[in-house]
């Protein structure tokens, strides 16, 4: 009878401990989601280019975080770490819609045997970092981003809006950082391209709407 007594008070104490553990985590994720709410729904709304989508990412992602959060290692930074959830979450989404398709253009093209080729863009024009740091996004530069591939959308944005190193975007986006570099060599191109052509046509900012 004693031995029962000891088992049962052991698994109560057991089970306490796991309550306050649990407790205890979901305080810790509270303020995560606290403090960097706003920031993941910006990069969501960078990602997919409008606020419902936006704002479903980021529900999704924080549900996600949250349900591996026992697996979150404390030593990285918890932003890194719910990019890479957000960033699988968003190509995974595009990959499941009817007619999306899904490419990298750091893969060579395949013109027939005549050798490997890239998509390249003529490289002019001021930086587009510069662009971004020192102009409002607007629903211009909005638009240049929703218009690159994927892939190099993300890495432009974790790049020069959220200021993350390589090492950061190669850890959150799984690959390497010769990937990252090449990624965001034409990513920015394409984005300068982009926004230069929609200079061109005259397009009004929200600057200019006011």
């Amino acid at each position: 009878m004693a031995q029962m007594a000891e088992a049962v008070t052991g698994s109560l104490i057991g089970l306490e401990d796991a309550a306050r553990e649990q407790v205890s985590r979901r305080a810790e994720f509270d303020r995560l989601v606290e403090r960097y709410h706003k920031q993941a729904y910006n990069i969501a709304y960078r990602m997919t280019g409008n606020h419902a989508d936006a704002e479903d990412l980021t529900q999704e992602a924080f549900v996600r975080a949250f349900r591996f959060f026992g697996n979150y290692r404390r030593d990285w930074p918890f932003d890194n770490w719910l990019y890479k959830i957000m960033s699988n979450l968003f190509v995974d989404d595009l990959r499941r819609r009817p007619k999306a398709h899904v490419q990298s253009l750091d893969q060579p093209l395949d013109l027939s045997g005549s050798g490997e080729v890239y998509l390249e863009i003529p490289d002019s024009g001021s930086n587009p970092e510069r662009l971004i740091m020192s102009h409002e996004l607007d629903e211009r530069i909005q638009r240049a981003l929703n218009g690159l591939p994927n892939d190099f959308r993300m890495t432009v944005i974790l790049a020069d809006i959220e200021g993350l190193s390589y090492e950061e975007i190669s850890a959150a986006m799984k690959c390497s950082l010769g990937t990252v570099r090449s990624r965001l060599h034409r990513g920015r191109k394409l984005l300068r391209a982009k926004i230069a052509a929609f200079e061109g046509d005259g397009l009004p900012t929200a600057a200019s709407l006011h």
